[in-house]
């Protein structure tokens, strides 16, 4: 199971998800119209690198963060 990590304002605690890659994380939250909003404009990382690729692969051990935009100086 994949940890998901919710960064800065989207505010949600971490929970694992059985999925085998990023495809199946943006169907696992479909229906959440909150989580839609965020991550239309989120990056996402594995492991601490970014990626683009729905399709790039995931393992139990794997985390993915969403990192929402920020500002600052």
């Amino acid at each position: 199971m994949a940890i998901i990590e919710f960064l800065g304002p989207i505010a949600r605690k971490s929970l694992q998800v059985d999925i085998g890659n990023l495809r199946e994380l943006k169907e696992y939250f479909k229906d959440d119209e909150e989580l839609q909003k965020w991550l239309k404009i989120c990056a996402v990382s594995v492991n601490d690198k970014i990626v683009k690729d729905l399709d790039t692969p995931l393992s139990k051990e794997d985390k993915v963060s969403l990192l929402p935009p920020v500002c600052g100086g």
